[in-house]
């Protein structure tokens, strides 16, 4: 689809892509930790996958999740699979800590405060190292 914004991957930083995914590192400066999945292909529901392809993609989303948890140590790591501002099939995968500027309500949510900017340095280069394992996964999926 040509003016699907997700069917092309402009300026993101792609950290791994195979024939069913891609998974890019979001620059998203208030949520280092800021990983997405996106469907290869044009579809917008998982159920339009086969079986086989949604098991691959919820492994990849649960490897990420290891990957965050273990490395940033956030408090909790959302999943969120929306599609409806973009019809694309593509999954949302977001460290969240207490102090971060919208907790506990979604990263979509009005501010609530600034985090201090020592803390979001420190956690980018804690997200970069996620983004080195997760490229190092590539054969698991």
């Amino acid at each position: 689809m040509t003016n699907c914004p997700l069917c092309f991957s402009s300026g993101e930083k792609v950290l791994l892509k195979n024939d069913l995914f891609r998974i890019i590192q979001v620059n998203d400066v208030d949520y280092p930790g800021y990983f997405r999945v996106i469907a290869n292909d044009h579809v917008k529901e998982m159920s339009e996958l086969s079986s086989e392809a949604q098991m691959r993609i919820i492994s990849a989303l649960s490897k990420i999740e290891e990957i965050v948890l273990e490395n940033m140590r956030p408090i909790k790591v959302n999943w969120a699979q929306l599609g409806n501002m973009v019809p694309h099939l593509h999954w949302h995968l977001i460290a969240r800590f207490e102090d971060d500027a919208t907790f506990p309500d979604s990263i979509w949510s009005p501010k609530r405060r600034q985090t201090a900017t020592d803390v979001l340095v420190a956690r980018k280069e804690l997200a970069d190292v996620c983004a080195d394992l997760i490229k190092g996964t590539s054969g698991e999926f």
